[in-house]
């Protein structure tokens, strides 16, 4: 049961990453905590892992309709990486329960602000 679960989750991931650009922090890690009772910190080293083959694949769909610049890409890229290493070291002190309830929050204000701006 577990892994059509994690198969439906692993779909879902990557609609919504083909679709909008995201799946892997939106969708990977709450499914992965609600449904299969992942620990934060392993929903979001997973889904970190996870996100790799999906993003290259969208990225290329992408490309080669036109629609990705490169160089902004790979300068989003450079510093996306310094930031992926200090957050996770940020993450990896914090207490679960508390990474997830400031994850809950981000992902609230983020959809509360993207409703309200035309």
């Amino acid at each position: 049961m577990s892994w059509i679960v994690i198969g439906i989750i692993g779909f879902l991931g990557g609609v919504t990453s083909g679709l909008f650009g995201v799946g892997g922090g939106v969708i990977f890690v709450p499914l992965l905590i609600l449904l299969m009772k992942f620990d934060p910190h392993l929903a979001i080293g997973t889904s970190l892992v996870a996100i790799i083959p999906t993003a290259l694949v969208g990225a290329s769909r992408h490309y080669f309709h036109g629609w990705l610049d490169i160089r902004t890409a790979l300068v989003l890229a450079l510093l996306a990486m310094a930031g992926a290493w200090l957050g996770s070291g940020i993450s990896l002190k914090m207490d679960a329960i508390l990474l997830r309830r400031a994850f809950g929050v981000f992902l609230f204000l983020l959809a509360f602000r993207m409703f309200l701006k035309p």
